[in-house]
């Protein structure tokens, strides 16, 4: 039987067993998927140990991903650009891999809900610089867009991520967010703003234009305040969710040998899970 898991501190909110566990069925692969709390003391330990444990490899949460990253052997290019790991699993030599599927996961939903996203030459607006920032910012560089700029409170994080990517990644002052982001052919939220509905991020969409799509990686709630406050303008909206189910895929993929498919009915599970929580 296949094994994998998901690790983090703590790690008892993680839905990946319940995405994983859907196409384990779904596909009747002899397999397991389960949840493992890791101290970060102990994930050097518990990452060596994969193969001893009967482990085809996991995911990796907060607080493990730079960790994951630094202890892997082989790095995907997604992992190097971001500097930390979500995805790791053990090649035939039992050397330990890692990527960074984020990237994958929020470009292959955009794309999905949004399909037109770049029949615009405008720039693409990031909030937030940490390391989801860093994933999606590596994601439409790769897809070829001229320019992406970051709005944070934190100036000196913005201009660190600005120099890992070079020239084409602008730092605007968070004030700016809205007044700088009108022509933006897609806005992104990655901070934790709007999480659990905690706090609001204040945009101002009054002079956006009307193609611009707006997208969250929060997902629970799954209609956050920028969501609702965005439809309210008339514009396209993008949840959290589809990112978190399809940056699954890759994973599944290594672990137990078959590209698995993002469903609507895997979509609703999910969704009513954090609806009724």
């Amino acid at each position: 039987m296949k094994r994998a898991c998901v690790i983090g501190w703590p790690i008892e909110h993680s839905r990946s067993p319940a995405i994983h566990g859907y196409w384990l069925k779904w596909y009747g692969i002899d397999g397991s998927y389960t949840k493992r709390a890791v101290r970060p003391e102990e994930i050097e330990t518990f990452l060596g140990s994969l193969a001893a444990e009967g482990l085809a490899g996991c995911n990796v949460t907060i607080p493990h991903k730079e960790a994951a990253f630094r202890l892997a052997t082989e790095r995907e290019d997604s992992a190097a650009a971001v500097g930390a790991a979500n995805t790791l699993w053990l090649d035939a030599e039992g050397r330990l891999c890692a990527a960074n599927t984020d990237t994958y996961g929020y470009m292959a939903y955009l794309t999905l809900k949004a399909e037109d996203w770049r029949h615009r030459t405008a720039p693409i607006s990031i909030l937030g610089a940490g390391g989801a920032a860093r994933a999606i910012v590596y994601g439409f560089l790769e897809a070829g867009v001229s320019e992406v700029r970051v709005f944070n409170r934190s100036t000196e994080r913005a201009e660190a991520l600005a120099a890992a990517f070079g020239p084409r990644v602008k730092v605007y002052s968070w004030d700016e967010r809205s007044r700088a982001s009108t022509e933006a052919a897609v806005l992104v939220n990655t901070t934790s703003v709007g999480l659990k509905g905690a706090g609001s991020l204040d945009m101002d969409f009054t002079d956006f234009h009307p193609d611009c799509i707006v997208s969250d990686i929060v997902y629970v709630p799954l209609e956050t305040g920028l969501i609702r406050n965005a439809r309210r303008h008339g514009l396209r909206t993008v949840d959290g969710l589809g990112m978190l189910l399809h940056q699954a895929v890759p994973g599944f993929e290594k672990w137990f040998g078959v590209r698995p498919e993002v469903t609507v009915e895997l979509y609703n599970l999910i969704a009513a899970d954090i609806e009724a929580a």
